[in-house]
């Protein structure tokens, strides 16, 4: 590890893929939404705060930077947890719109 002070990345985690992210779902949640929209809100949020707090966090030992000197492990696998997200979200409401349509004769 060495003698460098470290950032508390859990606490970092903790803030923003705990609390942040429980106030948020919450808060989107009071009112009904499409089936899927909380799911695909969820996915996006933890995958953009993981992403953000691998910033300040070692890599693991073993695995080390991926690419570029500062993408990590955890990067690379949120950046599919935040496309699946939001194409989950899109489809919700997609599918919400379409079925609020009239139906004609």
């Amino acid at each position: 590890m060495g003698p460098d002070p470290r950032h508390p990345s859990q606490l970092y985690q903790f803030l923003l893929e705990g609390v942040v992210l429980f106030i948020a779902l919450w808060l989107f949640t009071r009112k009904p939404r499409p089936t899927m929209a909380a799911s695909g809100l969820f996915l996006v949020l933890y995958g953009s705060f993981r992403f953000i707090a691998e910033f300040v966090r070692l890599p693991d030992k073993h695995i080390g930077y991926l690419a570029f000197d500062w993408v990590t492990m955890g990067q690379v696998l949120s950046v599919p947890m935040v496309a699946l997200g939001a194409v989950l979200v899109f489809l919700a409401y997609r599918h919400s719109a379409r079925s609020e349509w009239p139906v004609s004769p």
